[in-house]
């Protein structure tokens, strides 16, 4: 199976960041979420993530940085950039600012993140 990035459904789309998320991805059945995420220069989660435990997002992901530049900042306090050709792994217990326009491949625990998706798109909602 194979889909195009444009073809994985959106869970979230405001100005300046894309979120998709192709679900049931991965064994068992339903586990992993495959996620393609566009986000442009100065774009903080910080502020989404606000409520949630720690106000950082609770989803470990993997994943490869297609294009651009990230900054993620774990509840330690240490930051680390991935940039264009990264490979990474972020824990949970985390948050990301977008340094130059990016382009991300994820892959995230189907449930932690969809929660977080949730609470993103709650937020943004007014909810």
């Amino acid at each position: 199976m194979h889909l195009d990035k444009n073809d994985i459904p959106t869970r979230i789309a405001i100005d300046g960041a894309i979120a998709r998320q192709f679900q049931n991805f991965g064994e068992p059945e339903g586990t992993f979420g495959a996620e393609y995420f566009s986000l442009a220069t100065g774009v903080d989660m910080a502020p989404l993530l606000a409520g949630l435990e720690d106000d950082l997002c609770q989803a470990p992901h993997w994943g490869y940085v297609i294009a651009g530049a990230v900054v993620v900042t774990y509840a330690d306090g240490s930051t680390e950039t991935c940039a264009e050709g990264s490979v990474f792994h972020w824990v949970a217990g985390h948050s990301v600012r977008v340094e130059h326009d990016a382009e991300l491949i994820l892959f995230s625990p189907q449930q932690e993140h969809g929660e977080v998706l949730d609470h993103i798109a709650a937020k943004l909602a007014g909810v």
